[in-house]
């Protein structure tokens, strides 16, 4: 009996936070009549929140490092945007401005990281004296006006408009027009038939190292998020189909995922976390770790400020305000802990889902901006307190 209850529990504290997205998910589809699962609506709710899923990935790590984070990417994505914007509206060449733009957050990223990891400032103070600067430096920039971007390969690379989507190849090949789109559920299938792979292969080798974790449960999670992939790809494939912003949202994820679970320097970044005397002691050059951390985060904060100001197509000095909490919220309702050393790219995920649908939920309810971010500061005290307590019952 006990026993039961144990497993009982261990499975809600596994899965709180997914069962929380579905709770939400569900109650914002009767409150909008359906609205919120429409084609349309998935749409939206991927290309506008694709700079948290990039920011969150890079906040991500420097969580790991001991519960750290960067409260200057706001600022960083509206600095680097403004730059990138200005050199394209003066002529400059559309691959060389995307550099600029890279090229910024990353050297950002790296002199914030010197400060952080060789003179051992505070992160809080470090990153909080960027926030200031660079949102000051961006209004230099800018002139305190906004700058569009006319660029239509720019905008079509990066997502930033009603155009913005995969061709349907498969479609143009057979000479045919209409919907759904052919291709975006190809590579949706495609996407669940390498997951379902991935899955059997674990189990595989899970069972060659006499490792004994619950095989139903594995493939009940495979197939339940095998689902969800599947209706989201027909909602894509009923509207326009994949939106460009998605490619990227996918491939940064692809590579943090990759990083932090088959790379050394990912397991450092959990090592630091967890006990950083002790690592240190090991061999590890922890202040690598830190600045490679906030490299990481400089350099999404570059993207970040290339996905905004294609979306807008354009930039103003207000662009990125409130950015870095959003990535921050993900992380942390993701399941990353605020002391450091836990958090999985899948929790990160979850947690900017939960995010995405609160906001656009809420939106499409007509629920007033200021009570939104009541809403939002409750959902992240939640998360944070129920990773406190799960600590003090662990001790």
């Amino acid at each position: 009996m006990n026993e039961n209850r144990m497993s009982v529990s261990a499975f809600f504290q596994k899965y709180t936070m997914v069962i929380a997205l579905v709770v939400v998910v569900i109650f914002f589809a009767i409150a909008t009549g359906g609205g919120s699962l429409k084609p349309g609506s998935i749409n939206n709710l991927i290309s506008q929140n694709g700079y948290v899923f990039v920011l969150a990935s890079g906040m991500l790590l420097c969580i790991l490092t001991g519960g750290n984070i960067d409260l200057s990417v706001g600022s960083v994505v509206c600095f680097s945007a403004a730059v990138g914007c200005v050199m394209m509206d003066k002529g400059a060449n559309m691959w060389f401005a995307v550099l600029v733009m890279l090229a910024i957050g990353l050297l950002i990223g790296v002199f914030q990281g010197f400060w952080i990891a060789k003179i051992r400032v505070p992160a809080f103070i470090a990153t909080l004296s960027g926030m200031y600067a660079f949102r000051g430096l961006s209004n230099v920039v800018l002139g305190g006006y906004r700058v569009d971007i006319s660029n239509e390969k720019f905008l079509f690379l990066f997502g930033g408009g009603r155009d913005c989507y995969i061709p349907d190849f498969i479609r143009q090949w057979m000479g045919s027009e209409g919907k759904p789109n052919l291709t975006c559920l190809a590579i949706g299938i495609l996407v669940i038939v390498v997951y379902i792979l991935m899955t059997v292969r674990k189990i595989h080798i899970q069972n060659k190292l006499s490792i004994h974790q619950s095989v139903l449960g594995q493939c009940v999670t495979t197939g339940a998020i095998s689902v969800v992939v599947l209706f989201i790809t027909w909602q894509l494939a009923s509207f326009r189909g994949i939106p460009t912003v998605l490619i990227w949202i996918g491939l940064i994820l692809g590579i943090y995922q990759y990083i932090t679970t088959k790379t050394a320097i990912g397991r450092h970044l959990y090592a630091v976390g967890g006990n950083e005397k002790a690592t240190a002691l090991s061999g590890v050059k922890t202040r690598n770790v830190y600045w490679f951390a906030y490299a990481s985060i400089g350099l999404m904060a570059g993207l970040g400020g290339i996905l905004t100001a294609a979306r807008a197509k354009g930039i103003d000095p207000t662009y990125g305000e409130g950015y870095e909490m959003d990535a921050i919220a993900s992380c942390f309702i993701g399941g990353a802990s605020a002391y450091g050393g836990i958090g999985k790219v899948s929790g990160m995920i979850i947690g900017a889902v939960l995010m995405g649908v609160i906001n656009q939920g809420m939106n499409m309810v007509g629920v007033d901006s200021n009570f939104q971010k009541v809403v939002k500061g409750l959902v992240l005290l939640a998360a944070v307190i129920f990773d406190v307590m799960s600590k003090r019952q662990k001790r």
